[in-house]
């Protein structure tokens, strides 16, 4: 933000309550995500004394208070007539925002200008002194862009790994594909567990050590012998065994367990066997193809497959090399980041995530029992870095003379309004009243000069 449209208010004057963030056009308003003015980084923190002469404030006062008379309603006087001391005492809070906004921001943006840095966020009046027919006094902090050299940036560097897929993560993707279609039958003839099996059991274990914890209990639970998930123990019991078999089994998890409560524990366990169930993996031939989609043949589905994997990791590999380029670009320049835009961005990634959880059914109501001040402080980190690895870009971008076509800002808007499901015309004039045009097109000239950085480094 270059200009100052408003003061943040302070506990003893709520005149000017506009938070003044700025949030994507899909943004969604959920109060208890947000948090208060934050408190200010002081390594890019300047402060503003305006001192206004009292004719000003005279003048501002009988402006505004005359424009309030002339449409106030006020039972018992006519419209426009009900006396100026009526008026200042019913809308006293309003008049004094009115004037503050008058006044103020002019002002500011001059005071600041003055200064020759650039604001980011809404500005804290720390002392504020109006009355009519008095000088207005007001001190009042801002957070700026600092300035910061990064010469030497076309050197900074970082490992560009492969993005050519495997033939082992083809044939693991190809794998999926068969497990996804595959079936379980129940084995009706009378014989032992081998391996490959999966057995129906119901079981009930106790930890040792642990006289006061409920027993572990389940029923209905298919554990495949020899599997890779399946405990040692429990395959080395049930391979042999028979229907109706009641087995007696101590099974000791490692410290890695990724079920804490188990984690290096040692169970005993009752296990019922219940049912033998195979498991069946389709072929792959021509007719599976088929089943899945809108393939013609084999040869059809393992073409779109390679692409397909090619271009995940493509993705993947992209995207972590050009974080881990970010990374070594902050760290070879460090500078301080503006706290306002560290809790912006802390504000963008909450409504990304709330809108995550409200489109997987989470309720306004479950929303607002969420520990916010806990969930701010888990994103804090990640969004210092993305605000920084932003400002560089920014001035990489500058730098490199990298531009933003309006074909390409179009293009997303076209995206955007298919997301939404609104018409790309009424999405076009939204963003354009609310400024979200200069936010998309900033965003893809960050894309693009992060590309260029990607593709210069030495393969």
């Amino acid at each position: 933000m270059s200009s100052v449209d408003t003061i943040e208010n302070t506990p003893e004057q709520e005149a000017t309550g506009h938070e003044g963030h700025t949030h994507d056009h899909d943004h969604h308003d959920h109060d208890h995500s947000h948090t208060p003015a934050p408190v200010l980084n002081p390594d890019c923190t300047r402060e503003v004394v305006l001192d206004i002469p009292a004719e000003d404030v005279t003048k501002a006062f009988r402006g505004v208070t005359r424009n309030y008379q002339k449409y106030a309603r006020i039972p018992g006087f006519r419209p426009g007539k009900a006396p100026e001391s009526v008026i200042k005492r019913k809308y006293e809070n309003e008049i004094r925002k009115d004037v503050l906004d008058q006044i103020l921001p002019g002002k500011f943006n001059q005071a600041v200008a003055e200064q020759g840095v650039s604001p980011v966020g809404q500005p804290q009046v720390t002392d504020l002194k109006l009355e009519d027919g008095e000088p207005l006094h007001v001190k009042a902090v801002f957070e700026y862009l600092p300035e910061f050299s990064i010469e030497g940036y076309q050197n900074v560097t970082v490992p560009k790994p492969s993005v050519e897929a495997t033939d082992e993560e083809f044939n693991a993707e190809m794998e999926q594909l068969r497990d996804s279609r595959s079936t379980v039958e129940p084995v009706e003839e009378e014989r032992p567990l081998v391996d490959g099996d999966w057995a129906l059991i119901s079981y009930e274990g106790k930890i040792e050590g642990s006289d006061d914890t409920a027993p572990i209990k389940g029923e209905e639970a298919l554990v495949e012998i020899g599997g890779k998930d399946t405990v040692e123990a429990f395959t080395s019991a049930l391979r042999g065994a028979t229907v109706g078999q009641t087995l007696d089994v101590s099974a000791s998890y490692p410290a890695e367990y990724p079920q804490a409560t188990l984690a290096n524990k040692t169970v005993d366990y009752t296990i019922d066997v219940k049912a033998i169930r195979k498991r069946t993996v389709p072929e792959l031939n021509d007719d599976f193809a088929k089943e899945l989609g809108e393939y013609e043949s084999l040869a059809d589905l393992e073409t779109k497959v390679r692409e397909h994997v090619a271009s995940r990791k493509r993705r993947s590999v992209e995207g972590e090399t050009k974080d881990r380029l970010f990374h070594a670009l902050v760290e070879r320049f460090p500078f301080p980041v503006p706290e306002s835009l560290v809790q912006e961005q802390i504000d963008a990634r909450l409504e990304r995530g709330l809108r995550a959880l409200a489109g997987q059914g989470m309720s306004p109501e479950q929303m607002r029992k969420l520990d916010f001040a806990r969930l701010r402080a888990a994103q804090r980190d990640s969004a210092a870095a993305e605000v920084k690895s932003g400002i560089l870009l920014a001035k990489i971008a500058h730098a490199e003379n990298v531009q933003v076509t309006d074909e390409e800002v179009d293009h997303e808007v076209q995206i955007g309004a298919m997301q939404t499901g609104e018409s790309a015309d009424a999405l076009l004039a939204r963003l354009t009243q609310e400024g979200g045009l200069a936010r998309i097109r900033e965003q893809l000239k960050r894309e693009k000069t992060a590309q260029l950085l990607y593709d210069r480094l030495p393969a």
